[in-house]
């Protein structure tokens, strides 16, 4: 009877604990998405209906994709967008297969001095991303590349951070794997491509996945390395819609162009958010 009462009573705590995280949780999602539904809400607005809100209205009862098309006309928002992918895409693949070569070389090739070089490659960590970007400019301005494709990608290419990770995944492939692959007379070359590329793929993904939000969101170095509206990329252009497109006030407007920028990277998360947890998660555990 006493361990009936004592299984009810745990029951129930577990119910009234699992009831209050819910809560918190749905809190806290609410919290996190009260952005994008406002900037999706504004930007449904007419310029007048914004302007004539003293108390800000959370719905609206006449939409309009005006706002939209004028996000279209009165910049070059599509050749941003433009821009912006093939810049994603240039870094991303040359990152790709630097990251790649550099985590197989640090995971299983030997030479002297190994450890020392990873040690120094992981201290550059530590260098503040300001003094990168000073030198990188300098670098670039000294060859010419200023307002060119070239200059925006090349600084962009390699990561630290992706090489550690994507080693680490590399250590975890059994050794035997590697030993049998030698006496088949397979070259480093062809293993990697066959056996630890495949066997790699979640964390290869959430790479990926990773370096193109971060190319997409990329606004301090194209920023400085270009003065061409040509090379714009979105997060620059936001700055132009601002001020020679839409307006300081035309809120609904800047609101429209900043979902159509937003957009594509919320697919994007939304279609891979598994692969990303299961990439981080095997990078960063071992044995």
């Amino acid at each position: 009877m006493d361990f009936q009462k004592i299984e009810k009573q745990t029951r129930i705590k577990n119910g009234i604990l699992r009831s209050v995280t819910c809560l918190f949780l749905g809190i806290w999602g609410l919290i996190v998405l009260f952005p994008f539904y406002w900037m999706i809400l504004t930007s449904v607005k007419s310029y007048g209906a914004y302007n004539s809100e003293y108390i800000p209205k959370f719905f609206t009862l006449s939409p309009t994709f005006e706002n939209y098309r004028e996000a279209f006309t009165a910049v070059p928002l599509g050749k941003y967008l433009l821009n912006t992918a093939f810049f994603t895409l240039c870094t991303t693949a040359l990152m790709l297969v630097a990251v790649t070569l550099a985590a197989f070389a640090f995971a299983r090739l030997q030479f002297k001095g190994k450890k020392i070089a990873f040690v120094g490659f992981l201290s550059l960590m530590m260098i503040p991303n300001e003094l990168v970007v000073i030198t990188n400019f300098v670098t670039i301005t000294n060859l010419d590349m200023r307002n060119t494709f070239q200059g925006l990608i090349f600084p962009s290419v390699m990561s630290v951070f992706y090489i550690y990770l994507l080693k680490e995944n590399f250590e975890q492939i059994p050794d035997s794997l590697y030993r049998a692959a030698k006496v088949d007379g397979t070259s480093d070359f062809k293993y990697l491509v066959k056996v630890m590329i495949p066997m790699s793929k979640p964390t290869l993904v959430t790479i990926t996945i990773l370096k193109v939000i971060e190319c997409w969101n990329s606004y301090v170095w194209p920023r400085l390395i270009t003065d061409n509206p040509s090379y714009y990329l979105v997060s620059n252009g936001i700055q132009e819609i601002r001020e020679n497109g839409f307006g300081r006030e035309n809120v609904p407007a800047m609101m429209a162009a900043v979902v159509v920028i937003s957009v594509p990277l919320i697919f994007l998360f939304l279609a891979f958010r598994r692969k990303i947890m299961d990439g981080v998660s095997r990078g960063g555990t071992k044995g």
